[in-house]
């Protein structure tokens, strides 16, 4: 199940640096909230013009908690997000794009995984900028 959330984050990582999608195997990983969330993100970048360089790294990942009694087994995941390599980047003005000074470098996210006849989809995923790790 952590390889199928790694895989999720490394495509989403693909996806970023892009601002699209397109070539990536997100829908091989997420489903549900977690990859609506992503498109959101990806469709507001592209409207203001911006992508990733660099990347978010994720650390620290646990599984807390897994219930595998239901149907459809379910899994819960914590992680540390970094963002000390992450650079927002104006492809229309071609500059970097300064994070704000009160977020978090690194900060907590959680994540919902279910089992499907494929194997472990990410069905949710929460950032909580809030909180530091």
């Amino acid at each position: 199940m952590l390889a199928a959330f790694d895989a999720m984050w490394a495509e989403r990582t693909k996806a970023y640096a892009k601002a699209d999608a397109k070539g990536t195997r997100l829908e091989k990983y997420a489903t549900l909230d977690a990859l609506g969330r992503i498109r959101i993100d990806l469709a507001r970048m592209r409207e203001a013009g911006t992508v990733v360089r660099g990347e978010s790294r994720i650390e620290d990942t646990t599984v807390t908690a897994l219930d595998l009694t239901p149907r459809t087994p379910k899994a819960s995941v914590s992680t540390c997000v970094d963002l000390s390599a992450y650079e927002r980047y104006s492809t229309w003005k071609k500059v970097v794009i300064l994070l704000p000074s009160a977020q978090p470098r690194r900060y907590v996210a959680t994540a919902t995984l279910q089992k499907w006849p494929g194997g472990w989809m990410v069905t949710a995923y929460k950032p909580e900028g809030a909180r530091p790790c």
